[in-house]
């Protein structure tokens, strides 16, 4: 809350333990005295607003609107009941009825600065742009400031920026804006430099550049101080775009001068020339080359340069700067792609690398330097190569081991980074297993001795030495990949738990633990590894999916709600913070970062984690609650959930981070486009099946609702007929759906170990639970059918609908035979671990949900037409009491949904005990360590502990959806 200033109105001093209150989190006291304060005062608005703060934050809040509207349809003009009216309005996500408050105090109050400016800021909340560009010219009418004027020509170019139709953006709103912004010019009114910013800003948009460039180098130019280089910056953009490279190249050529380390120049330096060439640009016989001076335009002269720039950091005391050096590679990478025969001016690219691992070789920096110009060196050079950088590494004497190690962290630096090269040139992956295991020794190695660099490194730093220990567990990943043998993965994760002990702070570290663990089926250990990952803001869109993706298909569904709210409470506090980003840039003149903002907001907002997430979260808490703790119906109800289609297929963005892990692989190990591309589609696809299952099951309990609450002949009118045709509509949807998928599933991609995780979609085609649970939901149309036909003239129909059930057990049986097998098996001594089996074990668990609310709905139609039924052979007094055929089928049903459950809970039982009595303890893990040893069993362990708690979450979910089954009788 607003802290308060000093106090003259009685009224504020009556208000202020209210304030205290709500600011301690005490709302239930804020209440009291709001009512003891009311009794006296009753015409005292805002003790009402502050006593509905109090009710909305207790979650009573219908009371707290109806409070609320009583006090703003009297349009207040304290400032009190206004500010509290704002808070209440925010924390209840309603931005749009601020708008309508301060409407109504600026017409009572038409000359109030402050109110204005809160109107206008009100509707920057809710993004209404033309009415932002009244608000702020009426504004700068009553106070003709500066400020006022531009949020107002900000508020044009929000305008054209939003515009459907962009003819109308260029030829209407933003000629409008350039207008009001040349007035302020020609009356010499322009003051700060964020008015310059937005007419540069508006100019760029209307594609007038020459003008643009004409603001920039002229007087106003001289306003854009806040950032280095901002005229050279634009200056260089703008020649870009109008393809001046004569200028772009002096230009980039008199900024290399001054600073030859800025690396932003030098490519453009390097394409100016290239467009030149392109061209036969020459220079003029006469006078200066261009206006910002000389031209190099042919490749002699930049190689010139560039040379000149070495040269000059060669001759230096101090330490050389990297850019010339890089440049030269730049150059000479450049000069290959075009064929161009000046590439041997450079040099020898082997020769050049070398000599830049001799500088810049104790730099951590310089893997990456190097990295991007390994391509240079053909395949016979690349041992030639390390071999020429290892000698350029000062190691001591030979130990024990047989390896050397580095006296100081500079030679273990430079060291390492030979290592990586060696890695990104496949030397690594060329190796055979002994080959690599051998490696593996001598990485453990070094690792270990590095340790000792970083003895005294506070908690958060990471070790000297880390990369080493990183290194060997890609080594163990190759070896586990390339072999299948698990004994790998249990290594790998035993040198990286080892790690995180030295390097509690290394993300790296915790990632690939995630990801291995996730690989092996175990999810608890990853809750405390992401959450110790400390992921902030935009991170739980851009790294969530490595967490949610896993949560539930391995049976862990309290960490998946938990990990579900984790990435929903950012993208839901995404809008609010935006709008409060917006309103702060207005007032600060950030104009340029409003667009920003926005852009962000709709990339949040479009994002297909988002969509996932929320997709998943729902269905999560219809498997946990839906007719256990709430009915269906009731369930969907309280979520809001409807058949509607809320997802933008059209505008998905994939905001994933597919290049968070570290990654020394060659170039044909990495993750390309091709499988960036099948991935989202992949994923798409998915998020489909799942959105479609979840619209059905809102359909479902639509249907359940209605014929629950009337009786055949009306439910007709009332439009069930309609529900069932969407119901139908989404089935045909969905089984479309299922064919794409079932082509995506037949391309059996692979995607490299460190890239995106693959959908479940495989595995649900596999397990038959995509086709169970369509087959379970279109049971729900032919007995929507029943229900209209009833059961004397419905033989046919009541056959086929018995068959659908003996069918759905069947199918049902099917899934459950996939689960069986043993999660983890101990064998000559090796640990095995079936991740595979616990997925299609919850497979079934979510296939069985849908079954059962297909029964309740079915048991929901019987009943009544069964009454109806006897009541007709009452009447008949017919001794004929054989039961409609449907009926029995139906108690068939639910008998063999109880044996297929009572099933299930014996495997579960079954293997929560083979997997008590494994003794991990007594496994032997020769050739390694006491150490080493003790950090692989401690992952086994998690592993074990893992596959139990799951065991014991999905077995105490069966129990309770067994119980449900006893609410089927007709």
């Amino acid at each position: 809350m607003a802290a308060r200033g000093h106090v003259q109105d009685p009224n504020d001093r009556r208000l202020r333990p209210i304030y205290d209150y709500l600011d301690n989190g005490n709302n239930k006291m804020a209440i009291q005295q709001a009512d003891k304060l009311l009794k006296k005062h009753k015409d005292l608005h805002c003790a009402k607003v502050l006593k509905a703060i109090g009710l909305q934050r207790t979650g009573k809040q219908d009371e707290a609107f109806s409070l609320a509207q009583e006090v703003a349809t009297l349009e207040p003009t304290d400032d009190n009941s206004l500010q509290a009216l704002t808070i209440l309005y925010r924390e209840m996500h309603r931005p749009e009825l601020v708008t309508k408050l301060y409407e109504a105090a600026v017409k009572k109050v038409p000359l109030s600065e402050e109110y204005h400016s809160h109107l206008f800021m009100a509707y920057a909340r809710v993004g209404e742009y033309k009415k932002m560009q009244q608000a702020g010219m009426a504004l700068y009418k009553i106070v003709p400031k500066n400020p006022y004027y531009f949020w107002s020509v900000m508020s044009l170019v929000m305008q054209a920026i939003s515009a459907q139709d962009e003819k109308l953006a260029q030829t209407m709103f933003l000629p409008l804006a350039e207008r009001m912004v040349e007035k302020m010019v020609k009356e010499e009114k322009i003051e700060a430099e964020a008015e310059v910013q937005l007419y540069f800003m508006i100019l760029e948009r209307l594609g007038k550049c020459v003008e643009a460039l004409e603001v920039i180098r002229g007087p106003l130019g001289d306003k854009l101080t806040s950032e280095l280089q901002s005229r050279e910056n634009k200056c260089m953009m703008l020649y870009q775009r109008l393809q001046r490279w004569p200028e772009c190249n002096a230009l980039a050529h008199k900024l290399l001068l001054k600073n030859p380390d800025d690396w932003q120049f030098y490519p453009s330096y390097f394409d100016s020339l290239f467009h030149l060439m392109d061209q036969s640009w020459s220079p003029p016989e006469e006078g200066e080359h261009c206006s910002e001076g000389l031209v190099h335009h042919t490749v002699a002269e930049v190689v010139r340069f560039v040379e000149e720039r070495i040269k000059g950091e060669d001759g230096k005391d101090s330490r050389s700067l990297r850019g010339p050096y890089l440049a030269r590679l730049e150059l000479m990478h450049r000069l290959r792609e075009r064929g161009c025969p000046e590439e041997s001016l450079l040099g020898d690219p082997l020769e050049l690398m070398v000599q830049f691992f001799g500088k810049f070789g104790d730099k951590p920096c310089c893997i990456t330097d190097l990295k991007i110009y390994l391509h240079l060196l053909s395949p016979e050079q690349h041992i030639q190569f390390i071999n020429r950088l290892s000698e350029a590494v000062p190691l001591g004497e030979q130990g024990e081991e047989g390896f050397a190690f580095p006296e100081d962290t500079k030679a273990l630096q430079r060291h390492l980074c030979v290592c990586q090269l060696s890695r990104a040139l496949g030397l690594h992956h060329s190796l055979d297993m002994d080959g690599k295991l051998r490696l593996i020794t001598e990485l453990k190695a070094h690792y270990r001795h590095g340790l000792k660099f970083g003895k005294h490194a506070l908690k958060t730093e990471l070790q000297f030495s880390d990369m080493y220990c990183l290194m060997a567990a890609h080594v163990y990943i190759d070896l586990w990949t390339e072999t299948g043998d698990e004994n790998m993965a249990w290594q790998c994760l035993g040198i990286l738990q080892e790690g995180l002990s030295h390097s509690s702070s290394n993300a790296q570290f915790k990632l690939l633990l995630l990801l291995l663990y996730c690989h092996l089926g175990a999810f608890e250990p990853v809750v405390d590894l992401y959450s110790s990952l400390d992921a902030k803001h935009v991170q739980h869109d851009t790294i969530g999916f490595l967490l949610t993706r896993y949560a539930e298909s391995l049976g862990q569904f309290a960490a998946a709600s938990q990990s579900c709210n984790f990435s929903l409470r950012f993208f839901h506090s995404n809008q609010k913070d935006t709008s409060e980003y917006i309103i702060q840039a207005y007032k600060y003149g950030a104009f340029e970062k409003i667009p920003e903002f926005i852009a962000l907001r709709n990339r949040l907002n479009q994002s297909l984690h988002f969509a996932q997430v929320r997709t998943e979260r729902m269905l999560l808490d219809l498997f946990l609650e839906a007719d256990i703790v709430l009915s269906l119906e009731e369930s969907v109800k309280a979520m809001s959930l409807s058949a509607e289609d809320d997802i933008p297929w059209d505008n998905m963005r994939d905001n994933r981070d597919l290049t968070v892990f570290t990654n020394w692989d060659p170039k044909e190990r990495q993750l390309t486009d091709e499988h960036r591309r099948q991935s989202l589609e992949e994923e798409s696809v998915w998020l489909r099946i799942r959105s479609l299952t979840l619209r059905l099951l809102a359909s479902l309990a639509a249907l359940g609702h209605t014929s629950s609450q009337q009786n055949s002949e009306i439910s007709n009118e009332n439009g069930v007929g309609d529900k069932t045709s969407v119901l139908s509509s989404l089935l045909s949807e969905l089984s479309q759906t299922l064919q794409t998928a079932a082509q995506i599933a037949e391309k059996h991609i692979q995607y490299p170990f460190l890239g995106p995780p693959s959908t479940r979609l495989t595995q649900a085609l596999s397990s038959g639970s995509c086709q169970c649970q369509a087959a379970a939901l279109q049971l729900s149309v032919h007995l929507q059918e029943l229900e209209t036909a009833g059961l004397d003239d419905s033989s046919e129909l009541q056959t086929q609908i018995c068959n659908g059930f003996k069918s759905l057990v069947v199918q049902l049986q099917e899934i459950l035979n996939k689960c069986k097998g043993d999660l983890l098996e101990m064998k000559e001594s090796t640990l095995k671990t079936r991740p595979s089996l616990l997925e299609n074990l919850i497979f079934f668990v979510e296939t069985v949900c849908i079954v059962l609310w297909m029964a309740s709905y079915c048991a929901k139609i019987l009943r009544p037409l069964k009454t109806s039924l006897q009541k007709k052979k009452k009447k008949k007094k017919d001794a004929n009491t054989a039961l409609p055929v449907v009926v029995c089928g139906f108690q068939e049903l639910t008998g063999s949904l109880q044996d297929l459950l009572n099933q299930a809970l014996e495997h579960i039982k079954g293997q929560e005990t083979g997997m008590t009595a494994l003794k991990l303890a007594s496994l032997t893990l020769e050739g390694y360590t006491q150490e080493e040893v003790s950090f692989t069993k401690a992952a086994m362990d998690k592993v074990q502990s893992s596959y139990l708690r799951s065991l014991q979450e999905v077995g105490d979910l069966l129990k309770k959806r067994a119980e449900t089954i006893k609410n089927l009788k007709i």
